[in-house]
């Protein structure tokens, strides 16, 4: 049913009026689901055979790409530079729809508002975010850019499925353009408390985006509670948790926390030449050595220098040697302009360096630090090597990273140090939950997690096990895009 232009706000009624022609035009070449993602999962490689495409590494990338393979879909999205981007193009099964964003552009939407204004505010402010007007007439205009893309690109009545911080207001943009179809929005980071999200400047008019979805969804229930709570305070919504009344419309919220392929993993890591390359690992390192692993894009979020003033206080308890230890951080280069990442970058190496010099004896290195993107054969043999998996991040959505180590130990040993503030702690509850920002019980528990017997590993990683295979990434996006489906529009 298409509204009339007194429902709609004067951003939705232009919207509305620039997109009837354009999209009349395009009806030949849509899809019956539309992904939006700030990126496309996809980055240049230079190989023997010339320049070719290639999936990109990432949390969102892994989680979504294996479902898309099995349906009809385009994804819009950038590509990741500022020169002009190609026509539409099919790879690895799915349509791929480039939107072009500009030098200043990419500095102002992406690299301002999303990632110092939104990111630091929505992982409880470990870093001040900044909030600067320059920053958000691009932001606007960008989620407005890939709403007019989606406008153009779903078939009539078909779905939209929206992805993350970066586009938050495309949903309300979205529904003015095309009123007939389903809009869904999942947010993968946290969604902060109402006494965090309030000092953003702009917080009406982002929930507003947001409302204009029919389904919200987020990785925990305290996320969507959060939500639920900001937008009954901020904006005329009305209702529960659970389901809010905005404009005439019903607005469904909850929590979808996101998974991966769990058979995936399972079945590669027990490949001969990966079970090969993590024999040859445990080598190099020391076969009488435990491995302590960490692996983490290097973001001050996921307390990397915290983990490794933990482990240098570890050994210099005496309790574990670097004869009987050895910890390996991969850290995956991020937003390495921005000048927090900078300096992050800086204090992790000289940590690993410090903890070197101190500890490190001729052929016994404390830390191996890695400051590069693995390929997934590597990060699975390395979670396959690894006795005890660190992922201690201070604030996360999820973090598949626990998910894919449990996914990798068939063998039913290895222990998993957890952090209680990501939001696979909700799920996995057989792991050693810590607090991240207590050094003192950080560097206890790696020091049980090195000490637990093989019984206990083994019973808590049946558990472990259990649940991610029970709750993959192909019954999340089903499940989401059910509940899609099955919304009942208008209340």
């Amino acid at each position: 049913m298409t509204r009339t232009s007194a429902s709609l706000t004067p951003v939705q009624a232009n919207d509305a009026a620039a997109t009837v022609d354009r999209h009349a035009t395009r009806a030949h070449d849509r899809s019956d689901l539309v992904i939006l993602s700030n990126r496309l999962p996809l980055q240049r490689t230079n190989e023997s055979g010339g320049s070719k495409w290639k999936t990109s590494p990432g949390g969102l990338v892994s989680a979504l790409t294996p479902v898309l393979r099995e349906v009809e879909c385009t994804w819009v999205g950038w590509l990741g530079n500022s020169r002009r981007p190609t026509l539409p193009f099919d790879h690895d099964g799915v349509r791929h729809h480039p939107v072009e964003l500009s030098r200043e552009e990419i500095e102002r939407h992406y690299e301002g508002f999303s990632n110092r204004t939104l990111w630091p505010l929505y992982h409880d402010a470990i870093r001040p975010p900044e909030f600067h007007r320059r920053w958000w007439r691009p932001y606007v205009e960008i989620n407005r850019r890939f709403a007019r893309e989606a406008a153009d690109t779903v078939v009539e009545s078909g779905l939209v499925w929206v992805q993350d911080y970066h586009l938050q207001l495309v949903p309300e943009m979205l529904r003015a353009m095309r009123p007939d179809v389903r809009i869904g929005f999942f947010l993968h980071i946290p969604f902060p408390p109402a006494e965090l999200f309030s000092q953003l400047p702009w917080r009406r008019r982002i929930l507003e985006g947001l409302l204009g979805a029919d389904i919200v969804g987020f990785q925990t229930p305290n996320g969507a509670a959060n939500f639920s709570q900001v937008c009954r305070r901020y904006t005329e919504a009305t209702g529960t948790r659970q389901q809010l009344k905005y404009r005439g419309r019903c607005v469904n919220v909850g929590a979808f926390p996101i998974s991966i392929d769990f058979d995936l993993f399972a079945t590669r890591a027990r490949e001969p030449r990966i079970v090969k390359r993590a024999e040859n690992f445990r080598k190099r390192l020391g076969d009488q050595r435990k491995i302590v692993l960490g692996v983490d894009r290097l973001d001050y979020t996921k307390g990397i220098d915290r983990r490794l003033q933990a482990y240098r206080e570890l050994l210099g308890s005496g309790r574990r040697s670097q004869d009987e230890v050895v910890f390996v951080q991969v850290a995956v280069p991020s937003r390495e302009r921005v000048e927090d990442y900078q300096e992050l970058r800086s204090r992790v190496e000289q940590f690993v360096g410090e903890i070197n010099g101190e500890f490190g004896v001729l052929g016994r290195t404390p830390v191996h630090y890695l400051h590069k993107s693995l390929n997934q054969d590597e990060l699975i043999a390395l979670y396959s090597a690894a006795d005890v998996m660190v992922v201690t991040p201070f604030r996360d959505g999820m973090n598949l990273v626990a998910k894919e180590y449990v996914a990798t130990r068939s063998d039913g040993l290895g222990v998993l140090v957890l952090s209680e503030f990501t939001g696979s702690a909700n799920e996995l509850k057989s792991a050693l939950l810590v607090n991240p920002h207590d050094t003192d019980e950080l560097a206890a528990t790696i020091g049980d997690a090195l000490d637990m017997s093989e019984a206990e590993q083994k019973k808590r990683m049946r558990s472990l096990r259990k649940t991610v295979r029970d709750h993959d990434v192909y019954k999340w996006a089903q499940r989401f895009l059910d509940a899609l489906r099955e919304h009942p529009g208008r209340s």
